[in-house]
């Protein structure tokens, strides 16, 4: 009899659900035609005084509504079920925004209502709010009293860029001048950062920590498609929460996307550019009862065309010698893709998720130089050579993470763990010849042919545990533990080619270089709220121990930080109108990454020779920030950031001059050096405006003042430089079903930024270094003004909007360029660069997706009841 009534209570739930949706089905989208965010309320009954669960209980979430046929607001029945016999429930497809009333009855107990709604916090980081959108109701007692939830109503929109006061939250969806690329193209309309032509990604001037889904990655950002990313989290001073390490600059957490909506959906997308390179990808989700499963896949093919010139004066040698350089390179490949994984809900509290992704790319990149030098002698006498590079490098990359959380019945108190493991392999092929000429008469005197062979391996495995205690509605503690492993094997060896092409080995100019480096840390944070004021107190605890050996010739290098403290102070205050503001204080460390410290000498162009120093040591940074913060009615958002950086032992590019063991002759070679200390002082201002109805407008600029004191005899100190730079992004609504977007950057001349940290990009080559378009470095030099627009155009067609082409064009005018000038009592250059203007690349993208309660049949009654959804449309 009991479970007869069950099962009627089961059918009346589902069919009062099925009946009062709008439209039947619930399938009517969103304003703007697209996915409304849902979420999901779940906890558990139990009897007041025995703590037993209580089975089949009555649950429903309603809502009040406007009756179209009555024109009277009533209660509306969102979602329901019964409760499994553990006495647990789960409401899933919740609309995010809006008040809603849970009501519990079951035969023998106390009727109980309690009001609830998700705790979204405006201007919240995405991970937060994700995190919000799976509220936890806890161990409900029925014969106590109602209990509130407090509730915050925030405005259902999706911005392109959301403002906290922590971080800045970068929506992808809404960037389209991305679509078809690559992460590196994400990052140039991402306010605070900056990207060269190489891809090189730099914050606040200098290199950020690179996360994926909040773990650090090998992956560089030209292997993460734009297409697989849901968000970019913007953190320019990490608290004691997160890694000590690049400091220097803060953290860019790439957020990749996964749907938990109960049903299945994905997208299939193409697209071509204007040299006729193409690229294919999908997503899909496909969420049924206890799993959640997601798979995105990616393909793109790739053209690059760069072109520079170098002028470079060298005062070492006798005579004085004056080179001209002029580069064409064409790099040609592909990159493919895949990410995969599951989440599987234990119950409503135990989750356990598995994620794996692989990559693997080939790059074909070949160099063009004519080298014109003159050797200044009171008469000048003049040389001519060509030079040909022919490279063949490829890569492959594999992850997997494995993750388990638990929640307590307590709101907030969580405990996660998670083990990730990343392993990358690359190898290359890089043939040089080059032909010496007579001058006058330009007649073939000799030709000159070597080869440099690569190959490395990467591991990294990183195990991390973290707990949230809230002490009551106002206070918490964090507590965690980390260890990182990483080792890096590497070997480059060198070979003369004779006249019949025999390859020769020379074992003085290769090298094979093997290191570990372990990082073991812990930390706390305690935090807390008095009234408006709010702080957090947080200490971080790290040892680390890097080891380098060179086998071949029995050297060994170590640097090692028994313990390293680390401190951040977080204090806020909110004022009237919307209005906060907060001090943050912190200390890090960078630790030189395996390309700086790859003690190589890379002679792929003999005029800019290049290697790593293993002696370097890790750098200290102090940081302070004051920012303020305003929301206005009209949800426009300003925030403003006054920030200073402390660096000591700056690991700086520099040039030094050396003796060639092969020829005797001085040269110059391209380093890296601990220099005496750095610092930079700036002002940061970024602001969301909705102009019009149909335009938006996200502005930010930075003005800094910066100075590296370098600290060696000899060498002259570099002036402090003020600088500045300017982004602005514009999105136009110009018809129900056309978008288009705007974007610029102006950047005036800088200070070079350092080379610390992975800042994402293959600018530097394939060993490290410098490359064939000349020296550049950073204690001795400085980058003139740059500025670029990019413009991108978007129709969306079909039901639901459920279909979109879009076209996006970069650097509209060719003025995205890289014009670097260095200087010392060694040499004077002047590097000037262009690569890849005015691309046109065609996107189509198709979205798919649906609920419905018959696609997943249910083997009896009990199970149907599980989700509570049932009649519930899943807009695609």
């Amino acid at each position: 009899m009991k479970q007869f009534f069950a099962v009627l209570a089961s059918f009346l739930i589902s069919y009062t659900i099925s009946a009062q949706q709008p439209g039947g089905g619930g399938n009517r989208p969103g304003a703007n035609g697209r996915s409304q965010m849902t979420g999901a309320f779940y906890g558990k009954l139990i009897e007041a005084k025995s703590q037993k669960p209580i089975e089949y209980a009555s649950v429903q979430l309603l809502q009040n509504k406007m009756d179209s046929a009555t024109k009277k607001r009533k209660d509306v029945v969102i979602a329901g079920m019964l409760t499994k016999a553990n006495g647990e429930f789960r409401l899933e497809n919740v609309p995010a925004f809006g008040q809603f009333k849970l009501q519990v009855s079951v035969i023998g107990f106390k009727p109980f209502v309690q009001n609830v709604s998700f705790d979204l916090k405006p201007n919240g980081d995405m991970s937060a709010m994700m995190s919000a959108l799976d509220k936890d109701l806890g161990n409900i007692k029925i014969d106590i009293e109602d209990k509130v939830l407090d509730n915050v109503t925030v405005v259902a929109s999706n911005p392109g860029l959301k403002l906290g006061i922590d971080r800045k939250v970068f929506n992808v969806d809404k960037n389209l001048v991305s679509a078809g690329g690559t992460a590196v193209d994400v990052m140039r309309n991402v306010p605070s950062v900056n990207v060269d032509i190489d891809g090189n990604v730099t914050m606040r001037n200098n290199a950020p920590q690179i996360f994926v889904d909040g773990r650090p990655t090998n992956m560089e950002l030209d292997q993460i498609p734009a297409d697989a990313i849901e968000s970019v989290e913007i953190i320019t001073n990490p608290s004691a929460k997160f890694d000590a390490s690049g400091g220097t600059a803060g953290i860019l957490n790439v957020i990749l996307k996964k749907n938990k909506r109960v049903g299945y959906n994905g997208s299939v997308r193409a697209n071509i550019d204007s040299r006729a390179r193409i690229g294919l990808g999908g997503n899909f989700n496909l969420r049924q009862d206890k799993i959640n499963y997601f798979l995105n896949v990616n393909y793109n093919q790739r053209k690059s065309i760069s072109n520079g010139t170098t002028d470079r004066t060298t005062f070492i040698g006798n005579p004085n010698t004056f080179l001209q350089q002029t580069d064409k390179s064409v790099q040609e490949g592909y990159h493919g893709f895949l990410r995969t994984g599951f989440d599987y809900f234990i119950d409503n509290r135990n989750t356990l998720s598995v994620t794996g992704n692989f990559s693997q790319g080939r790059f074909e990149p070949y160099t063009n130089s004519d080298i014109l030098i003159d050797s200044l002698y009171s008469t000048v006498t003049q040389s001519f050579s060509q030079r040909l590079s022919n490279s063949n490098s490829k890569f492959n990359n594999l992850g997997t993470m494995i993750s388990y959380k638990h929640l307590f019945p307590k709101q907030g108190e969580e405990l996660t763990a998670d083990i990730t493991y990343n392993k990358s392999r690359n190898s290359s092929t890089n043939l040089i010849s080059t032909d010496y000429y007579k001058v006058p008469g330009y007649t073939l005197q000799s030709a000159f042919k070597q080869q440099q062979d690569g190959k490395g391996e990467n591991e990294n495995i990183v195990i991390q545990s973290d707990y949230v205690k809230p002490l009551n509605d106002k206070s918490k503690i964090e507590l965690g533990v980390r260890a990182q492993i990483r080792k890096v094997d590497s070997r480059n060896d060198f070979f003369f080619l004779d006249n019949n092409g025999v390859a020769i080995y020379n074992p003085q100019l290769s090298v094979n270089y093997n290191s570990t480096d372990n990082v073991y840390a812990a930390y706390t944070t305690y935090t807390n709220q008095i009234k408006d004021f709010g702080y957090q107190l947080g200490l971080r605890l790290e040892s680390s121990d890097y080891n380098g050996q060179l086998p071949d010739k029995n050297q060994e290098f170590n640097i090692k930080f028994p313990v390293s403290l680390f401190p951040s102070v977080f204090l806020s205050q909110k004022l009237k109108n919307n209005q906060e503001m907060q001090l943050n204080y912190t200390r890090k460390i960078n630790r030189p990454n395996f390309f700086q410290l790859f003690p190589f000498t890379d002679y792929s162009d003999s005029l800019n020779i290049s290697r790593g120093n293993p002696n370097l040591s890790p750098e200290f940074t102090n940081s302070l920030e004051l920012t303020y913060q305003k929301t206005f009615k009209n949800r426009d958002n300003f925030i403003a950031s006054l920030y200073y950086k402390n660096t000591t032992d700056l690991i700086s590019r520099f040039q030094a001059q050396e003796q060639d063991p092969v020829n005797g002759k001085d040269i110059l070679v391209n380093t890296y050096i601990n220099a005496n200390s750095s610092y930079i002082i700036g002002l940061e201002l970024t602001s969301t405006n909705k102009i019009t109805k149909w335009w938006e407008m996200t502005t930010n600029m930075n003005l800094f003042n910066s100075r590296i004191k370098i600290g060696i005899e000899g060498q002259p100190e570099q002036d402090p430089l003020t600088s500045w730079f300017g982004k602005l992004n514009n999105n136009f609504k110009l018809a129900k079903t056309l978008t288009l977007q705007v974007s610029g950057e102006y950047q005036s001349k800088t200070i070079l930024p350092p080379s610390s940290g992975r800042g994402g990009g293959r600018g530097g080559g394939m060993f490290g270094g410098g490359g064939m378009w000349g020296m550049t470095t950073t204690s001795q030099g400085y980058i003139k003004s740059n500025y670029f627009v990019d413009a991108g155009l978007r129709f969306e067609f079909l039901k639901n909007k459920q279909a979109s082409i879009s076209l996006n064009v970069n650097d509209i005018f060719r003025t995205r360029r890289q014009n670097i000038i260095s200087e010392s009592p060694l040499f004077y250059q002047e590097v000037f660069r262009r690569r890849d203007p005015q691309i046109l690349r065609l996107n189509f993208n198709w979205r798919f997706g649906k609920f419905d309660a018959n696609l997943f049949k249910r083997k009896n009654n009990r199970d149907n009841m599980g989700d509570g959804t049932e009649g519930i449309g899943m807009r695609p």
